[in-house]
């Protein structure tokens, strides 16, 4: 953290640190209100099967068993990965930071805060607004560009961007969660800034033949790396990061493109298009 500039790597509390207070809700919870509740949270017991895949600029791979685990089981398939390192620089990721920090981070679930750049959404009704949406932020442009040099993302069209702020000493985490399909695309992008990190994916469904034994997959994070899912790793793996895996102040940036239903030829083509179009103005403001 030492190429970081006085105020990024133990941020204040006005650039996404420790507040008094959090947004979680239900049987989610933080260290901080854990700590004002006096509670905290029981493991469930189970020990799953640790497996690793690989990071690297690659397409899909094998997932990897650790430890000492039955021979069969050693290693199979995990297609729908791409990991890019390094795709920003130190310089770029300071001053994506600085901009992020100089409007407001709101308090989210787990101990997280967040920006949210989109359009305002009910999924359960399936009713989106595009009023009120500016874009996204104009620091995204230079990042947008970029990742339309690789191939797997060489017609990828943004219309969202969430930025997430992760803190050890807020106990932040993200549940495992597969992301939308009704608005949201075939792929997540994800910009993964100031600190390493593991994503940890788990099985969205039993029915796969790996997915016996509470198995899951950890895909470690570099700082400055952007993540990739798509195909199987989207749609039939849950991704997740667990609270021992933020080691220092974390703050990522996920990109989403528009599912079909909005795209030329979809039920909704003329409001994806008037979408896509707010979005990639980059004027927007956080909502």
């Amino acid at each position: 953290m030492s190429s970081l500039a006085p105020g990024i790597g133990v941020p204040m509390a006005g650039e996404g640190g420790v507040e008094p207070g959090c947004g979680c809700k239900g049987i989610r919870s933080c260290l901080i209100c854990e700590k004002q509740n006096e509670r905290k949270i029981n493991a469930n017991g189970q020990t799953p099967q640790q497996v690793e895949n690989a990071p690297g600029p690659v397409c899909g791979g094998l997932a990897v068993a650790e430890g000492e685990l039955d021979a069969g089981r050693r290693s199979f398939p995990f297609p729908g990965v791409f990991l890019c390192e390094d795709f920003v620089s130190e310089e770029e990721e300071r001053e994506m930071v600085q901009q992020m920090d100089l409007d407001e981070w709101k308090q989210s679930q787990s101990g997280r805060r967040k920006q949210d750049y989109g359009p305002k959404v009910n999924f359960k009704k399936r009713r989106l607004k595009a009023a009120g949406f500016s874009g996204l932020p104009g620091f995204s442009r230079l990042v947008v560009r970029r990742m339309k040099e690789q191939p797997v993302l060489k017609d990828f069209q943004p219309v969202e961007q969430c930025n997430l702020d992760y803190h050890p000493r807020r106990g932040s985490s993200i549940d495992p969660h597969l992301d939308d399909s009704w608005l949201w695309g075939e792929r997540l992008v994800t910009l993964n800034l100031l600190s390493d990190t593991v994503l940890t994916m788990s099985c969205a469904s039993t029915a796969e033949p790996q997915c016996t034994g509470g198995v899951e997959v950890s895909i470690p994070l570099p700082r400055r790396s952007l993540l990739v899912l798509y195909g199987e790793a989207r749609f039939q793996w849950k991704h997740s990061i667990r609270r021992e895996d933020v080691a220092d102040r974390r703050v990522c940036s996920t990109f989403r493109e528009l599912s079909a239903e909005f795209l030329p030829g979809g039920e909704q083509e003329a409001l994806g298009s008037e979408l896509l179009g707010i979005a990639l103005g980059f004027r927007g403001v956080p909502l």
